[in-house]
């Protein structure tokens, strides 16, 4: 890890901090929630030696990237999240007029949105656990988890703000972190008020062996900084994003794609998941998709959980192009 070189670039009106290492074709790294550059340790380091230039930065509103208000979640919509990353490549690589892009959770959903709003800016891209959502016309993705699985679901909970992080803060950094990584289940989360992750867990959240103590340890010193609220917000601007990509209803993402997600990951379990994926309805609105893989026991934080499989799976995509 100490061959990672780190740095701050203006970008957007906000300062990112990205993590990078080696020399090559540029290799976009995008996490989710609740993660940071560092849920990208493994590729970062396999990617390098093998002759590309991995980049991970930590999105708006997460770890060491400032400038961004978290209290005014309608600067976390995915047009800010691509705005950034546009400015991050004009910047870092000015030269290069596509770049490999990998995501995974939010980092997934707005590697989607990337290739919607600018595939002229992206070789290929292989995501991780989370699906094309398309856009339905009738309803945003809170209004629909909602509907289907209540007012207790994680979704649905993170939209008051304030409300959550006083539940996390109750809990403690350290074990709310270990909560989320630990979760290992195909069900969605739950989050009934003041009971914490206590209608999620069974108490046997061990650490598994790719979170040893030190890499748990490394996250929560951010969130000690930083608290979640610039994560949550992602999920409030949901239904701005809804509104507001009214105009892509429909649209097609066009770059080569490769998906891939665990058997026990909770987002391949919602309703539907399974047979857009495979029956169909994701090719139709990929029509560049090459192949889907669905690795068996693994869970959610797939790239940190199998990171070897997923390290493989990325090169040898990318490796075509």
């Amino acid at each position: 890890m100490e061959k990672i070189t780190h740095k701050t670039v203006g970008a957007n009106g906000i300062n990112m901090h990205i993590a990078e290492l080696g020399e090559g074709p540029l290799v976009l790294f995008l996490h989710g929630f609740p993660e940071l550059w560092f849920s990208w340790r493994y590729q970062i380091l396999f990617l390098a030696a093998k002759g590309y230039r991995a980049v991970a930065p930590d999105l708006r509103g997460y770890g060491e990237t400032t400038g961004a208000p978290t209290n005014d979640s309608s600067k976390s919509t995915v047009f800010h999240a691509v705005g950034d990353l546009i400015e991050l490549l004009q910047s870092i690589a000015p030269e290069e007029d596509k770049v490999f892009v990998v995501g995974h959770d939010w980092g997934a959903i707005i590697a989607w949105h990337l290739c919607l709003f600018r595939p002229d800016k992206v070789k290929a891209l292989v995501n991780l656990s989370v699906h094309f959502l398309a856009r339905d016309p009738h309803q945003d993705l809170v209004e629909i988890y909602r509907a289907t699985y209540g007012d207790d679901h994680y979704f649905v909970r993170f939209q008051v703000p304030g409300e959550i992080e006083a539940e996390f803060a109750h809990l403690g950094v350290k074990t709310c972190l270990k909560d989320f990584f630990t979760y290992h289940k195909p069900q969605q989360l739950y989050f009934p008020k003041g009971k914490g992750f206590s209608a999620n867990s069974d108490g046997s959240n061990a650490l598994p062996a790719w979170l040893p103590e030190e890499d748990l340890d490394y996250y929560v010193s951010r969130y000690e900084k930083t608290g979640f609220t610039g994560g949550v917000n992602y999920y409030r601007a949901l239904k701005l994003n809804w509104e507001l990509t009214a105009p892509w209803s429909e649209g097609k993402v066009m770059v080569p794609t490769k998906f891939i997600v665990g058997d026990l990951d909770l987002v391949y379990h919602i309703e539907g998941a399974k047979e857009y994926i495979h029956d169909g309805g994701f090719k139709n609105d990929v029509p560049l998709l090459e192949d889907v893989v669905v690795l068996e026991g693994v869970g959610h934080f797939i790239n940190q959980e199998a990171h070897e499989e997923v390290n493989n799976h990325i090169y040898n995509f990318i490796n075509k192009f």
